[in-house]
């Protein structure tokens, strides 16, 4: 019901894709016009795994026009992601406004749509449902796709059509106009949220272009942010990378870095988010109770360290680091990840049951301790092929590790047979019989309750 919501009001750029920062109604209508990186980011990352899960359209369609938003506005070069836009651009006196880039006057839809005009305004809700402020709309549904058609006695392939010529003719007039500032520096943490809405649209939709897209920009954060000794740099701005990383920045390079070898299979992308959480242990762990310091003990000048535990609009980075350290026990069967993933959890038992809704990151942990977890390992030359079909299905109670040769990760040790590939469903370390179909293997999986 959010996902509908959220997609069919004005937080979402209805004619070139992307989330606005929030609204400010309790109709998903009216936003504040500022686009975030991490929103779009960790929101392609929920429609992607939402579509898995449903086969609906319309969060295929989000996904793919927020990318392409992200791709043609917000990517520089080298595959690096800038931050945010504005809410504010010139109006036609040629003073600062908000959302005036983003609504349009009834004139000015008549204008450009012609006969097209009043499907596209009973669509839209170019009345007083959409009226925002000094005669302009936000384009804001009310149905969805199959009940519009169905009220308008048109084919779904006729509306499809209709929308793709509407979007495409009123991206030619906003380009006319002057586009909100954009925040062109690259920031680590928010970057590496973009690898994995990347990677969760590229499984849910088979693109290579979104692979490609990750794996640039993971090589950017590894080549450019990514230090001789160890350490990530937190930003990046005209080619000059600055500020020593916070835990944020290792938490959620670790995580993309563990799901592109989960996308890939290339052993040395989980490799490095090892040695990253070995130095992220080093550097930011706090000995008394194994919770991570936001900054580095290299850190000058603080007169304190401060811990991050409460979900914002970032995942709290230590309930981010669980769930690394979570998955690295398993890929590598280290007990000292496992146990102080769940030293971690224990830590904030109490605040959970106190305020659930700020530890929803720790929650989703905890499932993995409540439900079911499985280690799925695929070893054969058509691991690639494998992988491939078992990342098209909704499974958040797995890891995959996999391999077309022999290989000496732990999960994977053992297990490879030549000319043939075999899926193996295993249970911290105990394997069930191997299978040879991803069906079969997946019938291995209990699915987590709701």
């Amino acid at each position: 019901h959010t996902l509908d919501k959220m997609a069919n009001g004005g937080l979402y750029d209805q004619i070139s894709g992307g989330f606005s920062r929030y609204v400010v109604d309790d109709r998903w209508h009216v936003p504040h016009f500022e686009k975030m990186l991490y929103d779009n980011a960790q929101l392609v990352s929920v429609y992607a795994q939402a579509y898995k899960l449903t086969k609906n359209k319309s969060y295929k369609r989000v996904v793919t026009e927020t990318l392409s938003f992200i791709s043609n506005e917000m990517t520089s070069k080298e595959g690096a992601f800038f931050s945010s836009f504005d809410a504010d651009s010139k109006n036609e006196d040629n003073a600062l406004e908000e959302g005036v880039y983003y609504t349009w006057t009834k004139e000015k839809l008549q204008s450009i749509l012609n006969e097209d005009y009043e499907l596209f305004e009973a669509y839209y809700s170019i009345n007083s449902t959409g009226l925002w402020e000094k005669g302009r709309y936000i384009l804001y549904k009310t149905q969805s796709d199959n009940e519009f058609i169905t009220s308008k006695a048109i084919t779904n392939k006729e509306l499809q059509s209709k929308l793709k010529d509407w979007k495409q003719l009123l991206i030619h007039e906003r380009n006319k106009r002057e586009k909100p500032r954009m925040d062109d520096k690259v920031l680590t943490s928010w970057n590496a949220l973009m690898i994995k809405a990347y990677l969760d649209a590229y499984t849910a939709l088979d693109n290579n272009a979104y692979l490609e897209a990750a794996l640039k920009n993971a090589e950017f954060i590894k080549d450019q942010q990514h230090q001789s000794n160890g350490q990530l740099f937190h930003s990046y701005k005209d080619g000059k990378s600055t500020i020593e990383g916070f835990a944020e920045d290792y938490a959620h390079v670790i995580n993309a870095y563990i799901e592109l070898y989960q996308s890939t299979l290339d052993r040395s992308w989980l490799d490095l988010a090892k040695t990253l959480m070995d130095y992220s242990i080093a550097h930011f762990m706090d000995d008394n109770n194994s919770m991570f310091y936001f900054t580095s003990d290299n850190a000058a000048n603080l007169i304190t360290r401060k811990t991050e535990i409460f979900d914002n609009v970032l995942p709290a980075s230590n309930a981010v680091q669980a769930h690394n350290l979570f998955r690295l026990g398993h890929y590598y069967y280290d007990k000292s990840y496992s146990s102080q993933a769940q030293q971690m959890l224990t830590n904030i038992h109490n605040d959970i049951l106190n305020a659930p809704t700020a530890f929803t990151h720790w929650l989703e942990l905890y499932l993995n301790y409540s439900n079911p977890f499985y280690e799925v390992a695929i070893s054969g030359p058509d691991a690639p092929s494998k992988l491939k079909a078992l990342n098209k299905t909704y499974t958040p109670n797995i890891i995959i590790a996999g391999a077309t040769k022999e290989d000496s990760l732990p999960l994977l040790a053992n297990k490879f047979l030549e000319d043939n590939t075999l899926i193996y469903v295993c249970v911290n370390g105990t394997c069930k019989m191997p299978v040879r179909e991803v069906d079969k293997a997946l019938g291995q999986i209990t699915k987590p309750q709701n």
